[in-house]
């Protein structure tokens, strides 16, 4: 699938790092370092400008390295970019480590992910379907 592609940062475009990832990373488009200290979030640029085509969106992930590592995350993972979005793709980082952390520029802060998704149209009913599970919500399945 082609998507298209403004690049405005000082890094290539993202790419798969193996044959089989599903994301790619994206890079901090920063001309200084910034540095997150604990508890603070910021929304931390890309550079980039993308247009999906209907029917499809970019998911904004976590890079597990930043996570485990320094304790840094997306704070809306995943966040979503519709196909109808035409605005610069910006990251919102937090640090929730209790250390300040730096990005510098042209480092990876996050992945994204394109992927498909579906419309629905809601049938409104009266009651639903039986399953074995039910209301049961949060651990309810042993795990």
């Amino acid at each position: 699938m082609k998507v298209k592609l403004v690049n405005k940062s000082a890094y290539a475009a993202p790419s798969y790092a193996t044959e089989l990832s599903a994301g790619m990373d994206l890079r901090a488009s920063l001309e200084s370092p910034l540095t997150l200290a604990p508890l603070q979030r910021a929304l931390v640029p890309t550079g980039l400008y993308i247009a999906l085509p209907a029917g499809y969106e970019a998911q904004v992930r976590p890079r597990s390295g930043l996570a485990a590592r320094h304790g840094v995350t997306v704070l809306n993972t995943p966040g979503t970019i519709d196909a109808d979005y035409r605005g610069e793709v910006k990251v919102i980082l937090v640090n929730l480590s209790d250390m300040p952390f730096e990005i510098v520029p042209g480092e990876r802060i996050a992945q994204m992910v394109v992927a498909r998704h579906e419309r629905v149209e809601w049938e409104e009913v009266e009651v639903l379907d039986e399953t074995q599970r039910g209301a049961g919500g949060f651990g309810s399945t042993g795990r």
